[in-house]
Parts: C-alpha cells; sequence; structure tokens
C-alpha cells in the first residue's frame, strides 16, 4: 500500500444516525464524512455494502455484487422527484433510534422504493409517443450486464416463491433451465425490472457520495467477504464457480476451525470456491468482482485472507465446524493474475484467526498490509499484537467489527491480570482516561494505518458491540447516537492524530 501515514474511522454505512430506521447514503452520510474531515481523518472504512441476508450479516449477502436496498436515501428519491415526503415519514421505523429493527426494514421499506419505482416508470411517458429512459440508465445496464440480469432475476424469482431459499423453488427454476426462466422473464418483466431500479438507485447514490468524500479528501475503504451466501444469485446462476452437485447442494461449506472466538469453531454455511474451475477459466470471476469492487472502494479489504492459503472445508451436514480439514487455496496464482488484469491491487488482508506460516508467506509474497489488533494483545508475553512490534506495512485496529467495543473488552474481558499489564504498558492513567490511552497506544504505533471504531471513539459499552462471532441474532443493530458525533469529538480526534503525525493539526 502506497500512502502517507494517516488514520480513519471504522463506522458501518447502517450504524450512521439519521434516516429511516438505518444509516443511508445521503445527508447522513455526508454528515459523517465531513466529520472525518474536521477530524484529520483519511480514511472511511466501512462494512460490506451488499444486501443484507441470513441474521442480517453484511458477510451472508445475496449478491457479490449488489448494493443494499436500505441504504438508498429516500429523501433524496423527494428530491428526484420519485416520492413525497407522505410516502414515509409517517411510517415507523423501529422503537430505538440506536438500534436498527431489521424486521421493519423489511416490512416497510420495499414498499416505499415499490412506489419510487412507479413514479420512475411514470416519469417516462409523454402524449403521443415515449421517451426513452435516462442515459445513465442505460450506462448503468451495460457496466453492470456482467451480474445484474442474474441478480433481478433470482430476486424476482425469490418473491415470486415468498423469499425461500432458491434450492426450494421449482425444479426448473431452480436448476436454471432456459425455457423456464425465458418463460418467467416473459410473465414478470416489470417485477424483474423493479430490482433493476433499486441498483440503479443505489449507484446513483453511492457514487455522488463518493465523489463527495473524496472532494473532502476522504478515501473509502470497502469490505468484501471471502465467500458468498449459499441463498445468493451468485451460488444460483453460478454454481460451476463452487463445490455444489447436479442439485446444486454444497458438498461442502466454509467455516473455520475452533479458536479464540468459538470452541466449536465457526459454521459459515458458505459454498466452497472450486479452485480448479477458475484456474481453468483465468480466474475470470475473481478479477470482474475485484475489478466492480475497485470502481467503488478506493482501498480494499478482504475478509479472511488466509482462505486464499488454506481454508476449512467442513462436509455439508454437520452441526459444528469440528470435523473440517484444511485444504489449499489458489494462493499467489490468483493476486498474481488479478495484477495483471487491473493493475495495482490497494488492499488490506485480513489475516487475523489461526495463522500457519504459509499465510505469512503469502502475506509477505503479496505485499498487502496485514491487521493488527490490540485486544489480542495483553497476554503476559511480548506478543506480535503490542504496538512496538508492529511493521510498518499494516492497519492497527484497537478492535474490529467482529470484537467487543474497547470498554466491553477492558471491563469485563481482559481480565486483571491483562488490565495490570495495559495500565504499565500505556502508562495509563485516570486523568488522561484509561481508554483514551490505549487509543494512544494504537495511533502512536508504526503502523503505516490505524482504524479506530467510532464506537471507541465513543467509548460505548459492550451493549454496543456490532457482532459477536458464533452468536445467530442481534448482531449488526448499534447506531450511533447523533447527539455524540459533535463538532469537540472531531477536534480532539485531529488533535491526538496530529501529534502522532496522522493528521494535520
Amino acid at each position: 500500500m502506497k500512502f502517507k501515514r494517516c488514520s480513519g474511522i471504522l463506522m458501518p454505512i447502517s450504524a450512521l444516525p439519521g434516516g429511516y430506521g438505518i444509516g443511508s447514503l445521503g445527508a447522513p452520510a455526508r454528515r459523517f464524512v465531513d466529520f472525518l474531515h474536521e477530524a484529520g481523518q483519511s480514511i472511511w472504512q466501512i462494512l460490506p455494502v451488499g444486501p443484507t441476508g441470513y441474521a442480517d450479516s453484511p458477510y451472508q449477502s445475496c449478491s457479490a455484487f449488489a448494493g443494499n436496498p436500505y441504504f438508498i436515501d429516500l429523501d433524496l428519491l423527494v428530491k428526484d422527484g420519485l416520492l413525497k415526503k407522505s410516502d414515509f415519514a409517517k411510517l415507523s421505523w423501529g422503537g430505538d433510534p440506536k438500534q436498527v429493527d431489521y424486521g421493519t426494514l423489511y416490512n416497510q421499506r420495499f414498499a416505499v422504493l415499490r412506489k419510487a419505482y412507479h413514479n420512475f416508470l411514470q416519469q417516462r411517458p409523454v402524449p403521443g409517443y415515449e421517451t426513452p429512459y435516462p442515459d445513465d440508465w442505460y450506462r448503468f445496464q451495460f457496466l453492470s450486464s456482467d451480474w445484474l440480469p442474474d441478480y433481478c432475476l433470482y430476486m424476482a424469482i425469490k418473491e415470486e416463491n415468498g423469499m425461500v431459499d432458491w434450492q426450494k423453488w421449482p425444479r426448473a427454476l431452480r436448476l436454471h433451465e432456459p425455457s423456464a426462466l425465458e418463460a418467467f422473464r416473459a410473465e414478470h418483466a416489470e417485477q424483474i425490472e423493479f430490482w433493476a431500479f433499486v441498483q440503479y438507485e443505489f449507484d446513483r447514490q453511492w457514487r455522488a457520495l463518493h465523489a463527495y468524500a473524496k472532494s473532502k479528501d476522504v478515501a473509502i475503504m470497502g469490505d468484501i467477504p471471502i465467500y458468498v451466501a449459499a441463498d445468493s444469485a451468485d451460488a444460483w446462476a453460478g454454481r460451476r464457480l463452487f463445490e455444489m452437485d447436479a442439485d446444486g447442494r454444497p458438498r461442502r461449506v466454509a467455516g473455520c476451525p475452533p479458536d479464540y472466538f468459538s470452541a466449536d469453531g465457526q459454521l459459515w454455511g458458505n459454498p466452497l470456491y472450486d479452485w480448479s474451475y477458475h484456474r481453468d477459466t483465468g480466474f475470470a470471476w475473481w478479477t470482474r468482482r475485484v475489478r466492480h469492487a475497485l470502481s467503488i472502494y478506493d482501498i480494499l479489504r478482504i475478509d479472511h485472507f488466509r482462505g486464499f492459503d488454506t481454508y476449512w472445508a467442513i462436509p455439508a451436514g454437520e452441526v459444528t465446524a469440528r470435523n473440517g480439514r484444511w485444504e489449499q487455496g489458489p494462493g499467489m496464482e490468483l493476486f498474481r493474475m488479478l495484477h495483471t488484469a487491473l493493475g495495482d491491487l490497494p488492499i488490506v488482508a485480513e489475516d487475523l484467526g489461526e495463522m500457519f506460516e504459509s499465510v505469512r508467506v503469502l502475506l509477505a509474497e503479496s505485499g498487502f498490509p496485514g491487521m493488527k489488533v490490540l485486544q489480542f494483545a495483553f497476554t503476559g508475553d511480548d506478543s506480535v499484537d503490542l504496538p512496538h512490534n508492529y511493521p510498518r506495512n499494516c492497519v492497527a485496529y484497537p478492535g474490529t467489527h467482529d470484537n467487543n467495543t474497547l470498554k466491553g473488552w477492558f471491563d469485563s474481558e481482559l481480565g486483571a491480570a491483562g488490565q495490570k499489564q495495559a495500565r504499565a504498558y500505556f502508562a495509563l492513567t485516570k486523568q488522561e482516561g484509561e481508554l483514551r490511552g490505549l487509543l494512544r497506544g494504537v495511533l502512536a504505533s508504526p503502523a503505516v494505518l490505524a482504524i479506530v471504531p467510532l464506537a471507541d471513539w465513543l467509548e460505548e459499552p459492550a451493549a454496543s458491540r456490532m457482532n459477536t462471532p458464533g452468536q445467530a441474532q442481534g448482531n449488526w443493530c448499534w447506531r450511533a447516537d447523533a447527539a455524540a458525533v459533535t463538532p469537540a469529538l472531531a477536534k480532539e480526534i485531529r488533535a491526538l492524530c496530529a501529534r502522532y503525525f496522522r493528521a494535520e493539526a
């Protein structure tokens, strides 16, 4: 990674204050960009922006390419003449503005978006003839042609079948029989186009936000999961990409072995890639995926990077991840191909979890910065996660979206011995504040980039944790309190980052 010593903030779009039940790409996101600019931050790290799927996880999306309809800003649709404020202003979006209520969003948001689509169609006809769609509609369709048709067809069929998993669809549709798909397209053309409209609006709003962030000298670090969900357009339309049988059922699924987070490991259930097929096709699907991601982000974090070296393969039907085994991934062969096709790759590798020496070799050979997490550091030993051991080419975090908040960790997970070591290591004082002292230590580290979750700047308790790995429910719900994201906080962040030459004073 070729960038100056700097810092950033991890803040999921879903957690932005404002909007209607969830953060959005309009005013809530622009206000946060302004906050980052005032705080002297160079990077806004977000979580995956795909449609949320099982248990509302952004890491279990129904598409590796599509955007989340929940993030479409309704006020911007009003500005474009596609909605009236009365279409949604009085709807209930959940009882707590500091929590996302995904059930309410699911029940409310799509009806509002359908009104916008209806009005979009009404804008087209002119008496005596029909006007074409806007030019940018055709441009979006053209640039998205390698994924959008399958995604829209998948969503329309899924909707027609009560939103059940595609493996429960009628056999002809499930197995992608051409005559059945053609008949469905003919009978449900408007339904299919609605899903294209949703992606078109997401794309328009996202690119406007991205341009605004660039105008404020804020780069966006996006995030892609290594795997796709079993119930996804990618798995349905591209079964040859994965280890699947003739009926489209996964033979083995993804997860990780027992570790720090879970005694049973983690059974994710994603279909595993058929890496032989990917090699035979020159990693064409991966090239499309990374090209798309780098067209919307400035920097790309790849989740579970170690899975490109060796990955945990679990026989389908297992109830835990314990009985999996390690298999060999594509290694540098994939990244050399991506570099040849796309040029320099501004990628951050999530290299956490159980590490083999071969994973370290892959990370070093790729040149990608890995991640260091302070919450893993205080073991009583000279841990590689203690800041004095950080290499320059890494990204330093107090914790990630999978960790407890810094306050929750320090108060209830670190333990007396760890607290004693941390207080001595950082010379923590009550006058400075122990949590502020921990953040000081991360920012002072040699790491070229330091990323602090907004929840940790706000000193949020454990109840504000974004995700608990291995826990299926109750995740991804936290939202920031607008009253806490203040100019005074921005000034404090800038001053501390400037002290360690990560921001201008």
